[in-house]
């Protein structure tokens, strides 16, 4: 399917078994490998096949002995009991997930040829099992192998820290409310923008007209010959352009530094907030997020909250900033209509091209021409203000996290934002 039209629902995702993400290597020497085999097959195949033809027969043979022997792979009641234990951390409700564990470890062992199930065999699958199911993309291992990364000063801490999931903190914020209403935003009050219809581009002709062009009408009347007294063939209704949606860009910060405090509970209850808000009026979602060495989308433009909500409940914190490459890949998700919402305390420390993580993140943010918003998330007692420097690239306007249920603070940030096309 195409992604720009949103997610599969999780009724369905739950069908399929596993998932595997599969990326471009960023490893010069594997991308070299990789090409210069391609070259090599496109210009002999059958001596590329012949070359090949070894490995491919070792690999056959083990596939075969495997399914020879995979109903004798002894599974124990310990075995069952760990991947019930893992999937029910992840809060996955379906028994789908469980017996795609159990399958593909007792395949697994197989295809390694051990007699049994062991934990290491259950490790390897779970990732695959449990990834397109979270939403939220899964840990590279299960939490009991994740290997603990060491942040860099500028984020705050030398202290090796594992990946951790916080459950949402409930902000109740009264200037929420009137985010999505505010006329600098949206263009217009939500009254008037509820009952004012969009642009007349044409008429046509019907015998059931919801609102009639009457002009088009007695034009239609006065042509045909004979009684000039309109009837209804000669009845035609305004067509209108449909009015678009918003899109609401969630840039999220879920690296290491948001462990502290519990800081990353504030910050999902902060987003889970506005987006309530925000499909109520029937507006467009989407979210990325950025930890670890990259930034991912991990909500693609939905207007389906519980897929937005699943994102978020289930996303994990941990490891370094790799703000530059969020801000890289939100530029294939700004349109005429969308306001960028970052939240972010600024600490960047991961290059895209260069060896300056922070000035390259400055650079992109200069060229996303789009109305913002910064949620600085910094609580340090002596904050390094990265992110009001960033609002101030973006051209975005700025609001500290701690302030966020002050009403009269998150108004005034939202009156000053440009309007946003519609």
């Amino acid at each position: 399917m195409n992604p720009e039209e949103g997610l599969l629902r999780p009724q369905l995702l739950d069908r399929f078994a596993l998932s595997v993400n599969i990326t471009p290597p960023l490893d010069p020497v594997e991308r070299q490998t990789i090409v210069e085999r391609r070259i090599a097959f496109e210009r002999d195949r059958t001596q590329f096949a012949s070359d090949w033809s070894q490995h491919q027969e070792i690999l056959r043979d083990r596939i075969i002995a495997a399914r020879e022997k995979l109903n004798s792979i002894v599974c124990v009641s310990e075995i069952f009991g760990q991947i019930s234990s893992t999937i029910c951390e992840r809060a996955v409700h379906s028994l789908r997930a469980d017996l795609a564990a159990v399958r593909a470890s007792i395949a697994y062992a197989a295809l390694m040829g051990d007699a049994s199930v062991l934990s290491h065999h259950v490790e390897t699958v779970l990732p695959l099992v449990l990834a397109h199911r979270v939403r939220a993309g899964v840990h590279s291992s299960p939490p009991s192998q994740q290997h603990p990364q060491t942040f860099s000063p500028s984020e705050g801490t030398a202290q090796e820290t594992m990946e951790r999931i916080f459950a949402p903190k409930q902000i109740e914020a009264p200037g929420i409310q009137g985010f999505f209403d505010e006329p600098s935003i949206r263009g217009a009050s939500a009254a008037t923008r509820v009952n004012t219809p969009g642009p007349v581009v044409r008429s046509r002709r019907t015998e059931n007209p919801v609102e009639i062009d009457l002009r088009a009408t007695l034009n239609h009347a006065l042509l045909e010959p004979g009684d000039m007294r309109p009837r209804l063939s000669d009845l035609h209704e305004k067509v209108r352009e449909p009015k678009s949606g918003m899109r609401y860009l969630f840039v999220i910060d879920s690296s290491g530094s948001h462990a502290a405090q519990e800081k990353m509970r504030l910050v999902k209850g902060a987003v889970i907030g506005l987006l309530t808000r925000a499909f109520k009026r029937g507006d467009e979602v989407a979210i990325i997020v950025f930890r670890g060495t990259a930034a991912q989308v991990v909500l693609e433009p939905s207007r389906i909250m519980e897929d937005a909500t699943a994102a978020l409940e289930y996303l994990p914190t941990g490891g370094r900033t790799p703000l530059a490459h969020a801000l890289e890949l939100t530029k294939a998700y700004v349109t005429s209509s969308t306001l960028l919402i970052l939240l972010t305390d600024g600490r960047a420390n991961v290059p895209l091209r260069t060896e300056d993580p922070w000035q390259e993140a400055l650079e992109i943010a200069g060229h996303l021409l789009c109305p913002a918003l910064v949620i600085d998330t910094e609580l340090a007692a002596q904050p390094l203000g990265q992110s009001r420097k960033l609002a101030d690239a973006l051209g975005a306007q700025y609001i500290a996290l701690e302030n966020l249920e002050d009403s009269d603070s998150l108004s005034i940030a939202l009156q000053r934002l440009p309007s946003v096309s519609r």
